[in-house]
C-alpha cells in the first residue's frame, strides 16, 4: 500500500497545475491512475489499518494518555531515587511545568494527527456509504482529542494537495466540524460491536462535543448555552432508550481480558486479540506494580493520597478481590493501598526485605530509605495472566456511565434535577448515594468513576478546577489550559499559531 500511496501523491503533486485531461506519456491519465488504484487498494485493510491507530497514541503510558492524566490530581510519576527520572518528563507533567519541547506532549500531538491523515486517506478510496461513516467517525474521534489538547487541528479533506500545508481549524470551528461530521454519518454507521464505530459511540461523541462547546469556547470561563445541554439530554436519552446497555454488576468487568464479552457498559473500544494481535495494555499494570509482584513490574505510576480518600470504603470501585488475577497473584482490582499478599494470603517484601505496603505518602521527588512502596498504586485493568505481553483487554473509550453522568451534569447545569442518575451510578458500585449534588460532588463522583480512563483533565477544565493547586502541584497560570505546538509542527505549517504563554 506504502507504494500506492506514494504513488498517487506524486501523481497529485505532477497534476496540481496541469490540465486533468492531457496525457502522461500519451497513454496515462489522472482518472486511469486513480481508476488502477481504486481497482487494487485493500480498502478492508486501509480500515483495519484506521482501526489500528486507536492503539497508538491513546494506548501507551507516555502519549495522549499522559497528557490527560499526569496532569491532574489523579495521577503521577515520582523520581524514585535513580528511577523514572527521564529528565523531569513525568514531573513536569503533574506539577504544569511541562515545556515547549516536552517530548511526550510532542509524541501525543503528532501520534493523533498521524491518526487524522490514515482515516482521511481511507476517505480517498472507493469506500461504501458504512466504510466512509466509520472513517469519518475515527477522524472525528481524534480531532476532538487534538482540540481538547492543542486547541488547533491541522486537517485537510480527502484527495487534497499534499505539497501544499493543511488548513486549521481553531477553537470552536474545529467543535462545530465534528459536530457536524458526527450528524452526517449517524444513519450510515452500524448498531455494533463496541470495538467498531457504531451510531451510539458517534452520539457519546456528540454528547461530549456538546458538553464541551462552552469550554473550548473559552477554557478560562466556560459557559454552558441551554441549546447544548439540551442537545447532551436528547442523546442521552436516545442510548438510554435503547435498552443496549446497563450498568454493570461487577464493575472492573468493563477492563477485564475479556470485556468484549463481559461488559453490559461499553459502547465504544479499541479490540485487542490476545496473543495474536494486540496493542501495549500491560504498562497499565506493569507501570504501576513492584518489582515482586506478580508480574515483576516496573514501580513507578500512583495516585494521590487525597484523590483515595475520596472514596468510601464500601465502594467496589476502591479495591476489590477479582477472579482470575487475585487468585492467581494476590493482586486486587482497584486501589493498592498498604501490605500486599500473594495468592496464598503470603505477606510480600521489598528488595530489601521490608514489608511490601504501599503508602499515601508520596511526592515527586523520592529521597529515603522508603522508594520502593511510596504512593497508592492503581489495577484499572485486570492483568491478561494468559496472553502474554499481547493482553486480551480492549481498550475502553465510552461506558453507559458515562452517558448517565453527562446527562446529570446537562440537568444540573440548566437547573435540572441529575441526582438520580449519579445515585444510579453510586448505587451500582456500592457506594451510599448522595443527599444533593453540586458541581463539586459531580467532579468527584467522575472522578471516582473514571480514574485512569483519560478524561480528568478535560473533567477539570470544564469545572474550573484544573489551574488549582492540588497535591504535589501549585496554582497553574492560564497557558497550562492548552498544550504547546510542537516547533517541528510550526515549521511545517504555517496555519498553526503557538499557543499562549510557549
Amino acid at each position: 500500500m506504502k507504494s500506492k500511496f506514494l504513488f498517487l501523491f506524486c501523481l497529485t503533486g505532477f497534476f496540481a497545475c496541469t490540465d486533468l485531461d492531457e496525457t502522461l506519456n500519451d497513454h496515462l491519465t489522472r482518472a486511469d491512475a486513480e481508476a488502477y488504484l481504486n481497482a487494487n487498494t485493500d480498502v478492508n485493510a486501509l480500515m483495519q489499518g484506521a482501526y489500528d491507530g486507536l492503539r497508538g497514541p491513546y494506548h501507551g503510558p507516555a502519549d495522549f494518555w499522559a497528557a490527560q492524566e499526569h496532569t491532574t490530581d489523579e495521577c503521577l510519576g515520582p523520581t524514585r531515587g535513580p528511577d523514572w527520572d527521564d529528565n523531569g518528563v513525568w514531573r513536569s507533567l503533574h506539577d504544569h511545568t511541562w515545556s515547549a519541547e516536552h517530548s511526550f506532549l510532542e509524541g501525543a500531538f503528532n501520534g493523533l494527527l498521524t491518526q487524522v491523515f490514515t482515516t482521511t486517506n481511507v476517505l480517498s478510496f472507493n469506500v461504501t456509504p458504512q466504510q466512509a461513516a466509520e472513517a469519518r467517525f475515527l477522524r472525528a474521534f481524534h480531532m476532538f482529542a487534538v482540540a481538547d489538547g492543542w486547541g488547533q487541528v491541522p486537517f485537510r479533506e480527502p484527495g487534497g494537495n499534499l505539497l501544499e500545508a493543511p488548513q486549521v481549524l481553531k477553537g470552536s470551528d474545529a467543535l462545530d466540524f465534528v459536530i457536524s461530521e458526527l450528524n452526517a454519518i449517524q444513519n450510515d454507521l452500524p448498531d455494533g460491536p463496541a470495538y467498531k464505530a457504531n451510531k451510539n459511540a458517534a452520539k457519546v461523541l456528540l454528547m461530549k462535543a456538546y458538553l464541551n462547546k462552552g469550554a473550548f469556547a473559552d477554557r478560562k470561563a466556560p459557559k454552558f448555552a441551554a441549546a447544548d445541554m439540551q442537545q447532551v439530554i436528547s442523546l442521552a436519552d436516545q442510548i438510554i432508550g435503547s435498552g443496549a446497555y446497563s450498568l454493570d454488576d461487577s464493575y472492573f468487568d468493563n477492563f477485564a481480558p475479556n470485556n468484549d464479552d463481559l461488559s453490559s457498559e461499553n459502547i465504544f473500544t479499541a479490540e485487542n486479540r490476545g496473543g495474536s494481535s494486540s496493542a501495549n495494555v500491560r504498562w497499565q499494570w506493569y507501570c504501576t506494580l513492584h518489582y515482586n509482584q506478580n508480574p515483576s513490574g516496573w514501580n513507578g505510576f500512583a495516585t494521590l493520597g487525597d484523590f483515595y480518600d475520596s472514596f468510601e470504603d464500601n465502594d467496589i470501585r476502591k479495591g476489590t478481590d477479582y477472579a482470575g488475577m487475585t487468585d492467581v497473584s494476590g493482586i486486587r482490582a482497584g486501589f493498592l493501598f498498604g501490605q500486599q499478599f500473594d495468592q496464598n494470603g503470603t505477606p510480600l517484601n521489598d528488595r530489601k526485605g521490608n514489608p511490601l505496603s504501599f503508602t499515601k505518602e508520596v511526592s515527586l521527588v523520592e529521597t529515603g530509605n522508603n522508594l520502593e512502596i511510596t504512593g497508592i498504586r492503581v489495577i484499572k485493568y485486570p492483568i491478561d495472566y494468559l496472553s502474554g505481553d499481547n493482553a486480551d483487554n480492549d481498550l475502553v473509550f465510552f461506558r453507559y456511565a458515562d452517558v448517565l453522568l453527562m446527562k446529570a451534569e446537562a440537568l444540573l447545569r440548566t437547573g435540572g434535577d441529575g441526582l438520580a442518575l449519579v445515585n444510579e451510578v453510586r448505587t451500582a458500585r456500592g457506594a451510599t448515594p448522595l443527599g444533593s449534588l453540586d458541581e463539586d460532588a459531580l467532579l468527584a463522583e467522575r472522578g471516582r468513576e473514571f480514574y485512569y480512563e483519560g478524561m480528568r483533565r478535560q473533567d477539570l477544565i470544564r469545572f474550573g478546577q484544573y489551574l488549582k493547586a492540588w497535591q504535589e502541584k501549585p496554582a497553574s497560570g492560564d497557558e497550562r489550559l492548552l498544550f504547546p505546538i510542537p516547533a517541528s509542527a510550526l515549521a511545517v505549517n504555517p496555519n498553526l499559531e503557538q499557543n499562549p504563554g510557549y
